[in-house]
């Protein structure tokens, strides 16, 4: 029988900052990282869409977003937080959204989401609901992205991280916040896929001018790929990945996914 889910996150404020610390020590001792338009963070509850290149990301994110509004990130995708290093650490901390990986509960996520957002936090989303190669590349997003916003009537906020497809030591890694998406009216087909769109574009905009990170040497290529989960079961070949690239770039603003798929 199906063990029912944690109501979302909980606010632990001493835990929080002790993570986040841990995050920034450790992000800003081995890399560079930069945070960029920061003028168009979010003062109230929002839905960030973020691209996802790698394990880190969230890490980053926690490192680099300011600490109010509080904000929870989707996943990971498991029902049982209890089990694993990671989800034992997301739900000590409390900022983590879990959701089923049988993607049976949309009415019971969709209800959490609603309840968080109108608390006032801020919810963060992998669109793309996986990792991929390639700093201008991006898969097609999740409608549930637009689905969340409009049920809520927040605004979406394309958040673009670069420079962690391949980690190293001192290399630079961005952050660019994009101009808020207001959202209004319902839910519908045609709306929700608008906005996937407008987020899809929003997304390919801020990463187009990064450059590709070359491959780095061992140690920073086990841990580019310590945590890394890739559907393929392995990193994609270069030319494979580079020739996809393009497809998948001019694919994402046109390709819907369900909203049952967001995170």
């Amino acid at each position: 029988m199906t063990q029912p889910l944690t109501d979302g996150p909980v606010y632990r404020p001493n835990r929080v900052r002790l993570v986040r610390a841990f995050c920034r020590l450790v992000m800003r001792s081995l890399f560079s990282v930069r945070l960029e338009g920061a003028e168009n963070l979010a003062h109230g509850p929002a839905i960030y869409c973020a691209n996802h290149l790698n394990w880190t990301d969230p890490l980053v994110l926690l490192a680099l977003l300011p600490n109010r509004p509080k904000f929870a990130m989707f996943g990971p995708k498991e029902a049982d937080m209890s089990k694993g290093g990671r989800n034992r650490l997301i739900t000590w901390a409390g900022f983590g959204i879990p959701y089923r990986p049988e993607k049976t509960d949309l009415l019971e996520t969709t209800r959490r989401v609603h309840r968080i957002l109108a608390d006032g936090w801020i919810i963060v989303i992998m669109g793309e609901g996986r990792i991929h190669r390639g700093e201008h590349e991006l898969m097609p997003l999740a409608d549930g992205v637009g689905y969340f916003a409009i049920r809520s009537g927040v605004p979406v906020v394309p958040v673009a991280i670069n420079g962690t497809s391949w980690l190293g030591l001192r290399r630079r890694i961005r952050v660019r916040v994009g101009a808020p998406i207001r959202t209004d009216g319902r839910a519908t087909r045609e709306a929700v896929e608008a906005l996937r769109r407008q987020a899809s574009e929003a997304l390919l905009a801020l990463v187009a001018d990064f450059p590709e990170p070359g491959r780095p040497g061992p140690a920073s290529r086990w841990l580019t790929e310590l945590f890394n989960d890739w559907p393929e079961g392995a990193r994609p070949e270069a030319g494979a990945g580079d020739a996809a690239g393009t497809d998948l770039a001019s694919r994402a603003a046109k390709t819907p996914r369900p909203p049952e798929a967001a995170g």
